[in-house]
């Protein structure tokens, strides 16, 4: 099912239509998408796909070369045992015919040749940037993907575009289940996030139902994903799941994890960043603050796991699904509201929900705290977010204690809002899930 990738096709299109030869990298974690949106856009183009493996360079070659004489119809290309004499004879072949040719999983290739962007390098500048071929070279590894765009990098200053494939927002989540509640699209995002492939593998299940039978269940496809995703990127993934364990029990700040993972300042300090670039990680700070700020999980799959089922896998291990459950749902209540307010930041950065804000954040002083805070133009909006079923009093009662809270800001002017579950007897400043429905799936 192919959903959302709107921008991602116009930018891919909109190369395609430049006259000119085009080199594309694109980018971003496994599962995001970044095939099927590739495969999409090769409909009805004269093209061919690769998919590179682990195998030998040498298995991947006689691949390649397959598919250049599928491609082209001519047989000598099996003969070729070189990838740079591929491209050179393909460039001789196409001349100014438009052809896409895709390279997906390209981290292997480099993995396999570390000269192999080298080789990259000397075929487009002696061959292929006079032709119009579109080259586009994909990968999953966020790290090694970006080396190909560094200054150092042998293709520096050879590509003509690129982007970097991010998961759905909940617009596109909810193009996925058309026929769900509101409701159930928050707990979706709050377990799942907007990886299309963890979504598809949830299709037709509750949300409750697809963490027992796809999450909790040894053998499954999430199982072990974060544990995979991590050894498959980092070198040292123990270290990594010490500082997410960290995070995830509520050791935000840098002298707690440190604390907490006996890791000095600047060694934790780089293992923060390679999160962060990963976008296994985030970093806030309150609203109108330059320090204090706290480091969170950010993936929100990621977030799941390392809070409900990480601690509880010698459990799981044996079997005994039916007692962890037990005690996961007593706090997923808890960890649905918290994931609902950042939704609700989320869909205010993205102007999902737009009240002309410049900016969103979170603040908090102390034992106070309020989930958003709406830089307008001409001053602040304070919002409130609460997981509950409220009655028109309780409602009132709330947005007075924000108000209180709000005494705390200098501002021209001051705009309340609140946003919950359900509220009985809504006024202008309160807004509800069916509203937030009407809003995402608004065309």
């Amino acid at each position: 099912m192919f959903v959302n990738r709107k921008r991602e096709l116009e930018f891919l299109e909109r190369k395609w239509r430049e006259s000119k030869a085009q080199l594309i990298i694109i980018y971003g974690r496994r599962r995001v998408g970044k095939t099927m949106l590739l495969k999409e856009f090769l409909k009805g183009k004269k093209g061919v796909y690769f998919l590179a493996t682990a195998d030998s360079l040498l298995e991947n070659t006689r691949r390649l070369s397959e598919k250049f004489v599928e491609l082209t119809g001519r047989e000598y290309f099996k003969d070729v045992n070189d990838i740079g004499k591929l491209l050179q004879y393909l460039a001789e072949e196409i001349r100014e015919e438009r052809i896409c040719v895709i390279i997906d999983e390209f981290q292997y290739l480099m993995s396999l040749n570390p000269g192999i962007l080298s080789v990259l390098q000397r075929a487009w500048d002696e061959h292929l940037k006079d032709t119009n071929v579109f080259l586009v070279l994909c990968g999953s590894s966020i790290g090694m993907m970006e080396k190909t765009m560094e200054y150092k990098s042998p293709l520096y200053g050879r590509r003509t575009g690129q982007w970097k494939v991010e998961p759905f927002d909940i617009r596109g989540i909810a193009e996925m289940f058309p026929d769900e509640s509101m409701e159930n699209l928050v707990k979706i995002y709050a377990v799942f996030g907007g990886i299309p492939y963890y979504l598809d593998l949830i299709r037709g299940l509750e949300p409750e139902e697809a963490i027992r039978e796809k999450v909790l269940q040894k053998g499954e496809v999430l199982y072990e994903e974060p544990e995979f995703l991590l050894r498959e990127e980092l070198r040292e993934p123990r270290v990594y799941k010490l500082i997410l364990k960290g995070l995830s029990l509520g050791y935000e700040s840098l002298g707690e994890l440190m604390n907490y993972t006996r890791l000095d300042r600047g060694n934790i300090s780089k293992y923060i960043e390679t999160l962060e670039r990963l976008d296994l990680v985030g970093y806030e700070l309150p609203y109108g603050k330059r320090k204090r700020g706290r480091y969170y999980i950010k993936d929100n799959f990621f977030n799941f796991w390392f809070r409900f089922v990480y601690p509880n896998l010698n459990d799981l291990e044996i079997g005994l699904i039916d007692e962890v459950w037990t005690k996961i749902e007593c706090d997923l209540n808890q960890y649905y509201g918290q994931m609902f307010e950042r939704l609700v930041r989320e869909m205010f950065k993205l102007k999902i929900m737009d009240f002309g804000q410049r900016s969103v954040s979170r603040w908090w002083h102390r034992d106070k705290e309020i989930d958003a805070v709406l830089e307008l133009k001409d001053g602040l909006m304070f919002v409130e977010v609460k997981w509950k079923k409220l009655k028109r009093g309780e409602a009132e009662s709330i947005l007075e204690e924000l108000k209180r809270k709000a005494e705390a800001f200098n501002a021209k002017e001051k705009r309340f809002l609140l946003i919950a579950k359900e509220i009985k007897g809504k006024t202008s400043e309160m807004l509800d899930l069916r509203d937030l429905e009407e809003i995402i799936r608004r065309r």
